[in-house]
């Protein structure tokens, strides 16, 4: 298959499938390449070599996160449910999931990040979800964040909004690779050699599968209640509206509710 938004390549005899986010230099993730990863993910369901799949964003960049004009009222209610399933899909493929962050990983690019069976990152990674400053928020991050890293770091990420560096998430546990600047495909690949080429193609899904499923479970338990918060209430509200509106404008919101 071709891809307008992703650029594949098959490494370590197909084991593994790298998938480049290939809208550079941010990657913004629209919503033709979150349907674009979605069709890769259905394709990649059935039972093969393949050991991992590796997401990279091309250039400099993993990706700035979801296009901004697509959370506009008249766009965020096709846009969002398509993401919210996209990360669904994710986090319930068979085959373990990589993602290799370089720069910046901010709002749908990190939600994205954190969704994949490992996070791998060097020491240029910035993570953060801004939305909050456009006047919205995050639903992936915040259903997943208290989940996989604790109680603590949802509210710097997700209301204070804070840019963490690599060192940072590591400290909760969210890395299974740092590495220098310029080393972390090596690194990747490293790992990749170590831990999982090693392994029974068959032995790795089943057991993926089975440790994907608790916090799998508890995203479909809870993401729908936060997107009917987000679609239903905060989309309603004067100042979500205007935060996006002022971004679009490149100005400072006004808030209504400052």
């Amino acid at each position: 298959m071709s891809y307008a938004t992703l650029a594949l390549r098959e490494r370590f005899d197909g084991q593994v499938l790298e998938v480049a986010l290939n809208a550079p230099p941010a990657n913004i993730l629209s919503s033709a390449m979150m349907t674009e990863l979605r069709g890769l993910l259905a394709a990649e369901r059935a039972p093969s070599r393949r050991k991992a799949m590796v997401l990279r964003g091309a250039g400099a960049h993993f990706c700035y996160g979801a296009s901004v004009a697509e959370h506009t009222a008249d766009e965020v209610g096709q846009m969002l449910p398509v993401f919210h399933a996209l990360i669904g899909e994710l986090l319930e493929h068979p085959v373990s999931t990589i993602a290799q962050v370089s720069g910046r990983c901010l709002g749908g690019g990190f939600e994205l990040a954190l969704a994949c069976t490992f996070l791998c990152a060097d020491g240029s990674a910035r993570f953060a979800v801004p939305e909050i400053q456009l006047g919205v928020f995050p639903p992936v991050a915040a259903v997943l964040l208290p989940q996989m890293a604790g109680a603590a770091l949802a509210p710097r990420m997700v209301l204070a909004s804070e840019t963490l560096d690599t060192a940072v998430l590591g400290q909760y546990g969210l890395l299974a690779v740092q590495a220098e600047v310029g080393g972390l495909a090596a690194a990747v690949d490293a790992y990749l050699e170590k831990n999982l080429l090693p392994r029974s193609a068959s032995s790795l899904r089943c057991a993926h599968r089975v440790t994907r499923a608790t916090v799998a479970a508890h995203y479909r338990t809870q993401i729908g209640a936060a997107e009917a918060l987000y679609l239903d209430e905060l989309v309603a509200t004067a100042d979500a509206n205007e935060g996006i509106t002022a971004f679009i404008e490149k100005r400072a919101p006004r808030w209504q509710d400052a």
